[in-house]
């Protein structure tokens, strides 16, 4: 048998209950909404101003590294012009003094083949 019983208190109770827990929700949403959004412009405020710091810094690298292949393109021109210069000493040397050439030619041939083959004698007794 079900008795039916007027309004209960404890219902209502129960009813504040969880009315005051929404709300303690409702307010606690609200709050780290507000600090989501404040965080949001922060980070946006970061990132607007981090921008042109990675700009400028990226610009740096790119000069740099230009700077770098220009000093790279230079000493390699000024290692040709040398090279360039040595020879025509070198065929000017021969020709003015074709003995004295062939005599230091003949040394240095000489003086290499000893070298190789103590480096091979060397070599053969380890």
């Amino acid at each position: 048998m079900i008795s039916s019983k007027p309004y209960e208190p404890s219902n209502t109770l129960a009813d504040q209950a969880a009315h005051s827990a929404d709300n303690a929700i409702r307010s606690t949403q609200q709050v780290a909404n507000h600090a989501f959004d404040g965080l949001a412009v922060k980070v946006q405020d970061v990132r607007d101003q981090a921008t042109p710091l990675l700009n400028r810094a990226s610009e740096q690298a790119s000069a740099l590294a230009q700077r770098g292949l220009d000093a790279v393109r230079d000493s390699s021109q000024q290692l040709r012009d040398k090279a360039v210069r040595a020879s025509d000493t070198t065929v000017q040397y021969i020709k003015d003094e074709p003995v004295k050439a062939m005599l230091i030619a003949a040394a240095t041939g000489a003086a290499l083949m000893a070298l190789v083959s103590l480096m091979g004698r060397s070599r053969a007794s380890n």
